[in-house]
């Protein structure tokens, strides 16, 4: 009696609604199509930034294919304005939406923990794959000359592809989302 009691007292996590830059309102984890992408992101992280062309290219490429994208600010001290300016420079608008994680309900739902880090929702709300977007950095300041593993598109063909994902969790280098 008590565990169900408690069971319906917790929100589900698809029901979870944000709204993005524009006010449009948006359900990260309960996607429409296969999966939905959540890149956890901070203004002045570095390796964040340098990933900006890889993130849209990839939000690009997957969106035919039914994958939703969200940029998901992280850190709590930036205002509307701040997000919109890094959004602008760095080639976001129009592109991918973004949203700031008030109260880190998003990280904590899906335990992201590094900026940048990708998140691969599935149907249920269900966390499909958490880490990096690929190889190109070994630690903080220590990138790689080439990238040998594309964990994050790796992670999405399998999902696309009816397959569990063959590692869904890898660990992200960058900037810790400030708490």
């Amino acid at each position: 009696m008590f565990l169900s009691a408690l069971l319906l007292t917790i929100p589900l996590l698809t029901s979870f609604e944000v709204r993005d830059l524009a006010g449009h309102p948006l359900k990260p984890l309960d996607p429409a199509g296969p999966a939905s992408l959540l890149i956890f992101i901070t203004n002045d992280c570095p390796i964040a930034n340098s990933y900006a062309p890889e993130i849209q290219r990839v939000c690009s490429e997957y969106a035919g294919k039914g994958v939703s994208c969200t940029l998901v600010y992280s850190d709590l001290s930036l205002d509307a304005d701040a997000i919109r300016k890094h959004h602008q420079e760095y080639g976001y608008p129009g592109t991918i939406p973004a949203v700031k994680d008030t109260g880190h309900k998003l990280a904590d739902a899906t335990g992201a923990t590094i900026t940048p880090e990708a998140v691969v929702a599935g149907k249920g709300g269900k966390v499909l794959y958490r880490g990096r977007i690929d190889n190109l950095y070994v630690a903080l300041g220590k990138p790689r000359r080439q990238v040998t593993e594309h964990d994050l598109r790796q992670a999405l063909d399998e999902v696309l592809a009816g397959k569990p994902v063959t590692h869904p969790r890898t660990q992200a280098v960058g900037c810790y989302i400030p708490r």
